[in-house]
This record gives C-alpha cells, sequence and structure tokens, in this order.
C-alpha cells in the first residue's frame, strides 16, 4: 500500500504544477486549447486527490461493516473521475462552439504557450508510465484511472500544440477546434473508463478471467466437475465461490485436501484471490457395490458398515454385511432402519438378489477398562491353551484382558504359518474367536492379531 500511495501522491503533485501553469500561460494568452487543458489538468488534480484517499482506504482489510473489504472504494473513485471528465468537456465543446460562432474572442499564440503544453507532455509522459507500472503490478483501477488521465493528456497536449500552431500563422479559429478535439479525446477516453468502471461495480467479469479460473479448478486432481463458479470484483480484489463434485467415496481429509489445492490453483491465476470451495458428493461410474453399500449404509447417519461380501450366484448378488447401531435403539427401530437400507440398495442395484444385514450395538462413549492381565491368571492360561491347540495356528503371545464389571475384552496374537493364503488366514482367525466365545461366556469381545513364521 505504502508503493501505490506514494504514487498517487507525486500525481498530486506534477498535477498541482500542470494546472496552476496552464492557468496563468492560458489567462496570459487567452487561448481556449490551453485553458480547456487547465481544465482537464485541473480535473487531474481532483482526480489524482480521490485516488491518493481511494488507495488508502482501499487496502484495508474487512471489517463487520465491510465482509469483502474496502476494494469498491477504487472503482467508486475512478467513477467519480469519470463523470468530472464528462462534464469538464461539455463545458469545453460549450465555450468552443460559442467562441466559433461569435468570434469575439483574441487568442496570442506566445513562445509561453508552447513551454506550458511541451512541459505538459513531458510531465505526462513520466506520471502516465509510472502509474501504468504500479497499477497493472497491483491491479489497481483507480491508479489506472488516473494513469488514463495523464496519458489522454499528451494527446490533448500535442492537439493543442497544433491549434497554437495554426492561431500563430493567422488562423485563430483553430484553438477552438483543436479544444473540441481535445474535448472529444477526454470524453473517448472517459467512455472506456466509465464502462470498466460501471462493470467492476455491477460485479461484471470477463469470459476470458471466468475460463482460466474455471481451467485451474478442472486442472486439480480429484475434481470431477464444476457445479458453480462466481466471481466478484473489488478493487484490486477478487472473490471467487465455487461447488465442485468430489467422488463421494474418498475420506474427508483427502475431500479437504482438494479444496485446498483448488485454492491454490485459483491464486496462481489471480494472486489477490479470496477463494471460498464447497463441494459436494459425486457418484462416479467406476464405484464398486461394496463403495455403494458403504454410502447408503452412511447417508443414515450410521458407522461405515463392515464384514461386507458380496456373492454372485446365478446372474444375483447376494450382500451380507455388519451394521452398528446406537446404544439403546429398540429392536424394532433397527430393524425398521435396516429394511429401509435394504430397500434402497436394492433400488440402486436391480442385480441384487438377497440383503443380509447383522444388527450389532455401537458404545460411542468411551468407558474405563481395567487391565486385569496379571490378576486373572486362569483365564489367561485358558483362553492360550484353546486358542493354540486350533487348527493352523502355530502358537499364541501377547494376550491382553480388559475388565469391565464381570465382562472381558480379550486382544491376543496367533502365530500362523507365512505360507497360508489371507483367505486361509480370515479362516483360522474366524474359527478361533468362534471357539473362544462357546468356551468363555464372559468375553464380550475378542480381537486377535495374526503374526506370520
Amino acid at each position: 500500500m505504502r508503493e501505490k500511495k506514494i504514487i498517487a501522491f507525486t500525481s498530486i503533485i506534477a498535477a498541482v504544477f500542470l494546472t496552476s501553469f496552464k492557468v496563468v500561460v492560458g489567462l496570459f494568452t487567452n487561448s481556449l486549447g490551453i485553458l480547456s487543458e487547465a481544465a482537464h489538468s485541473g480535473l487531474d488534480l481532483m482526480a489524482a486527490v480521490i485516488t491518493f484517499f481511494a488507495v488508502t482506504y482501499a487496502d484495508r482489510p474487512a471489517d463487520e461493516d465491510h465482509q469483502y473489504g474496502h476494494g469498491k472504494l477504487e472503482n467508486i473513485s475512478a467513477f467519480i473521475e469519470t463523470i468530472l471528465l464528462v462534464l469538464t468537456c461539455t463545458w469545453i465543446i460549450w465555450e468552443a462552439v460559442s467562441r466559433m460562432i461569435h468570434q469575439t474572442h483574441h487568442v496570442e499564440a506566445s513562445i509561453w504557450s508552447f513551454i506550458v503544453m511541451g512541459t505538459s507532455i513531458v510531465v505526462d509522459i513520466g506520471r502516465s508510465r509510472a502509474l501504468y507500472r504500479v497499477a497493472r503490478k497491483y491491479n489497481s483501477q483507480a491508479l489506472e484511472a488516473d494513469a488514463l488521465h495523464f496519458s489522454s493528456d499528451i494527446y490533448s497536449s500535442l492537439t493543442v500544440i497544433a491549434g497554437l500552431f495554426f492561431v500563430w500563422i493567422g488562423y485563430p479559429v483553430f484553438d477552438s477546434i483543436a479544444a473540441i478535439i481535445v474535448a472529444l479525446l477526454v470524453l473517448f477516453v472517459s467512455y472506456r473508463l466509465g464502462r470498466r468502471t460501471v462493470d467492476a461495480l455491477m460485479d461484471r467479469v470477463s469470459k476470458e478471467l471466468t475460463k482460466e479460473i474455471e481451467n485451474a479448478i478442472s486442472s486439480v486432481d480429484g475434481v470431477e466437475e464444476i457445479r458453480k463458479l462466481r466471481i466478484r470484483p473489488s478493487g484490486a480484489h477478487i472473490f471467487v465461490d465455487t461447488i465442485v463434485a468430489i467422488r463421494r467415496t474418498i475420506p474427508f481429509q483427502s475431500a479437504h485436501a482438494i479444496m485446498d489445492n483448488i485454492e491454490r490453483a485459483v491464486r496462481a491465476v489471480q494472486a489477490n484471490a479470496d477463494v471460498v470451495v464447497h463441494s459436494e458428493p459425486f457418484e462416479t461410474k467406476d464405484e464398486t457395490i461394496i463403495d455403494k453399500v458403504r454410502m447408503v449404509v452412511m447417508d443414515k447417519g450410521l458407522r461405515a458398515p463392515h464384514n461386507i461380501e458380496v456373492h454372485l450366484t446365478e446372474g444375483k448378488y447376494y450382500i451380507d454385511f455388519d451394521v452398528e447401531y446406537e446404544k439403546g435403539l429398540s429392536f424394532t427401530d433397527a430393524h425398521d432402519i435396516s429394511s429401509d437400507i435394504e430397500k434402497q440398495i436394492k433400488n440402486q442395484l436391480s442385480s441384487v438378489g438377497k440383503v443380509t444385514i447383522h444388527m450389532e450395538e455401537y458404545e460411542a462413549n468411551e468407558h474405563p477398562l481395567s487391565n486385569v492381565t496379571n490378576i486373572e491368571k486362569v483365564l489367561y492360561s485358558k483362553i492360550c491353551s484353546v486358542a493354540k491347540k486350533q487348527k493352523g495356528v502355530l502358537s499364541c503371545k501377547e494376550l491382553i484382558l480388559l475388565r469391565e464389571g464381570n465382562k472381558y475384552n480379550a486382544t491376543l496374537t496367533c502365530i500362523i504359518d507365512k505360507t497360508k493364503t489371507l483367505e486361509e488366514v480370515h479362516q483360522i482367525i474366524s474359527r478361533i474367536e468362534t471357539v473362544l466365545f462357546q468356551h468363555f461366556k464372559q468375553l464380550k469381545r475378542i480381537t486377535i492379531h495374526a503374526e506370520p513364521k
């Protein structure tokens, strides 16, 4: 902001100097061309002052009253400058036409007339280049408007010099003609500036920028489609709101990482962008039956199902899985939810023959358990003994017993031949769990970890 303020303040100094110089010489020579240029420079002075305050306040951060920041001040500043330009040009044209009709004004084309216009051109070239450089660097419409003022002065000054030349050789009417040409040039600049300013105030965005941001978002890995994109310019900043579709089967953390990547991709296109990304679930064509089952269950607000098995028999899928319901839910309510889940799965998958749901109770809150591994030595040895006798088990170790009331949670590591397949290992573990539950009714939960040898 410091660089923007400095360049805006130097424009004020330049405008004060040029306005004063042109007024003195214009009154001395009675040249409407120079006086019109003085009015133009006076307008530049007002515009420079407005620009200075605009860039000072436009970069203030957002607050409770201005949640999108204060960037629109730059656009408002440029709009006010446009109105001032149009009013000034109207007066110049009116006065020029009046002089041409009545021919009552004498114009003296002295050496000072050419000096003041030459000086004006040199100053305007320097100021317009400096302003354009900073305007492009910070995407400042207010500074760009100031640059347009000074650059238009170059052409209008050249026009006035041409008019003064014709006055000097005996054609005073060309002073008024030069003034009208200056006014028309400034009106053209005003139209360009005004159109851009109104577009900014109306939040109009170019198709090129929209396409550029769309391409940036689409290029992010994981974005299936863009469902909505809104871009709002505000001074040197833009606000980007987008809704994207992301594969519904990926974890939330991965979806969040994709949204972070979208923000980075947009800022690579527009470094000053404020980006808000909303994601929606997307059902892809490559989803498996297990994926679809998980989505149906989780849409009911339940935990992801487990132990999902899918069997294809005579062209029909038979699906079995476990679902955990909230502790305290009645059997009837749980069954109603299960029936609804079965119905939705069959609606989505016409080739399903039967859906079987094993209902379990899930206790969401954690409960303190007592580690009784070193106390319950009899139970410890019996569990290990039974587990070791099962076919496929080489040995057992690391049994831990946790007690809650009169029930136990057991975790056990079993050593199994490393040549076994994963399916064979699963069958061995399932058999061990079944046998242990049959032998020890006090066991509430058994978790077995298999290690190869």
